[in-house]
């Protein structure tokens, strides 16, 4: 992978975790209640800032293969600042999950150097969580995920 590439994705993961970060200055009142989906991604020892904020139609996970699908009520994005990048999920999201571990990863992905990039699993460390993109990993701490962003609109993933 080229190395401007490689810089660019871990600035972008770093303007992520930034951007999930908890804008609620008072911790005693919850930004929202978490669906279903969201306790049972943290059962496997992840923050449920990994899933948007959007309402969860159905979730599934086969509990012997790790399968798992979640259907979100629509397509979602989010726009990172200060330079616009992007991440997508799918109405769709699915892959394989283990006690801290998501492999198989489809659903979520972010644009960076005019390119859309798929992340393709995500690690939960501790206090951090690491993601993947092909052979590129980046980590960062989980309390940055701990409240789910808010997709600001539906959106194309071409």
């Amino acid at each position: 992978m080229d190395p401007k590439i490689l810089i660019v994705f871990v600035l972008f993961l770093n303007l992520i975790s930034k951007s999930f970060q908890n804008p609620n200055p008072d911790p005693k009142i919850p930004k929202s209640t978490p669906s279903p989906a969201h306790l049972e991604l943290a059962s496997y020892g992840f923050p449920v800032g990994l899933l948007p904020d959007t309402t969860v139609l159905s979730h599934v996970i086969n509990q012997t293969s790790g399968d798992f699908s979640v259907k979100l009520g629509g397509a979602c994005k989010i726009t990172l600042p200060p330079d616009n990048y992007v991440a997508t999920y799918s109405d769709t999201i699915t892959g394989k999950i283990v006690k801290g571990k998501i492999a198989e990863l489809d659903g979520i992905r972010v644009r960076a150097f005019f390119k859309w990039w798929s992340i393709t699993g995500i690690r939960s460390s501790g206090d951090d969580i690491v993601f993947e993109v092909g052979v590129v990993t980046a980590k960062y701490a989980s309390k940055n995920f701990d409240d789910s962003p808010a997709c600001e609109g539906q959106h194309s993933s071409s």
